[in-house]
């Protein structure tokens, strides 16, 4: 709280401190929210913000509204304090109303893009601009720098960004402030970390992520299934100012995932009816060479896509579509390895050829007909749905 007289014994309004400092802190969470809006929860779909809208500033670890009274600033006494707004059941209404003024709105459509933008706060109620003053508190304020609003509007110390920002998923006091409190600050500086630090970093990471943070996630698949059949992918980005429907969806080659799944079933008849064949005896289908390597491709191959795709049945966290890249590797393999083993047994090389250059043809055909999803293309609303070649592909289209 601010001291109820400063040293030179002009009185302050009791209010919490609102201070700032050069270094990433737990509380210096906000939640940004409608005045008409009692929720603290990220709203679904995400309410966008404009420029000139009239918001409030939720203090993340306290529930405390950002607000400004016509009281005199500690160190700056021409400017107005900054504060949290504490009942204290005196004649003192909140006056916690601020609106968003964007640097460059044409450039964002007018909208507030969270990391993106730079912008001011003006209080409402005075028409004064949230700044930075440069000056800091004495002892009481723990040597931080003060937080004013003021009239000079023009003063680069009024300009705002977002550093790092998440959505809110308690509505309970105690449960947010643990939330904020556990989360892990993204660094301001690249971190360099030696090959073995990333690797302890990642396997860290994998054993200890919470789960719930990503639980129903939109992109995320029911069963690994939908990996093996492309039916589901995943939205990287959506150009949705400049509403020409641009965008990154992961779905991969529709094509040579099937193909791969034909193939694995081929190399699986050719390995059962060997094994089979052998079991009686029988050692002249093959050479003995053809068949060392086709063995060893079998398990290589064939053991290598199980081992990374079944464990994904029993997983209990969402799936997502990236999960499954190193198996589709093993598939891709797979692929070369049957078209190998026919090429071996043939009597007719013209048949191998045919269907090699046959299956060439479609991958490459299903890659262009994909490739603006995946180099973000411009697209009319017409090719995008075009583009849904199945009902679960969740692709994003702008409304003109």
């Amino acid at each position: 709280m601010y001291p109820i007289k400063y040293q030179d014994g002009r009185g302050s309004s009791h209010q919490q401190q609102v201070t700032c400092y050069s270094f990433k802190d737990v509380n210096n969470w906000w939640i940004i929210k409608r005045p008409n809006v009692d929720e603290l929860v990220a709203a679904e779909p995400p309410d966008r913000i404009k420029d000139g809208d009239l918001i409030q500033l939720v203090h993340g670890m306290t529930g405390r509204t950002l607000n400004s009274h016509d009281v005199a600033s500690a160190m700056s006494p021409y400017s107005q304090e900054v504060s949290c707004y504490v009942d204290h059941n005196i004649s003192m209404p909140a006056q916690n109303l601020w609106q968003v003024r964007l640097n460059n709105p044409k450039e964002t459509g007018g909208y507030w893009h969270t990391m993106g933008s730079r912008l001011q706060l003006i209080h409402f109620n005075s028409s004064l601009a949230l700044r930075f003053s440069g000056r800091q508190l004495p002892d009481w304020g723990f040597h931080q720098h003060e937080i004013v609003t003021d009239k000079d509007s023009s003063s680069d110390d009024t300009m705002w960004n977002v550093e790092e920002h998440r959505y809110t998923k308690s509505e309970d006091q105690k449960e947010r402030e643990l939330e904020f409190g556990q989360a892990e600050f993204l660094p301001l500086e690249p971190t360099s970390l030696t090959f073995f630090e990333k690797l302890f970093e990642l396997h860290y990471k994998l054993l200890n992520y919470q789960q719930d943070a990503i639980k129903d996630h939109i992109y995320a698949c029911e069963s690994p299934v939908d990996w093996i059949l492309m039916s589901k992918g995943t939205a990287y980005w959506i150009d949705s100012s400049s509403r020409t429907n641009s965008q990154i969806f992961l779905i991969g080659n529709v094509s040579t995932s099937l193909i791969g799944v034909a193939c694995i079933g081929i190399f699986l008849s050719f390995l059962t009816f060997y094994l089979l064949r052998r079991r009686r005896q029988i050692f002249s289908d093959i050479d003995n060479s053809t068949w060392t390597q086709f063995e060893f491709q079998a398990v290589v191959l064939i053991a290598g896509y199980l081992t990374h795709l079944i464990p994904y049945f029993v997983y209990e966290s969402p799936l997502f579509l990236q999960f499954y890249l190193t198996a589709f590797v093993y598939k891709i393999l797979i692929i070369g390895a049957t078209l190998d083993h026919v090429y071996s047994i043939s009597p007719n090389s013209y048949i191998p050829h045919f269907i090699s250059i046959s299956i060439i043809a479609v991958i490459i055909n299903t890659f262009l007909k994909l490739s603006p999803l995946s180099y973000g293309t411009d697209l009319t609303k017409d090719e995008v749905e075009n583009l849904r070649w199945k009902d679960t592909w969740q692709l994003i289209t702008v409304t003109m």
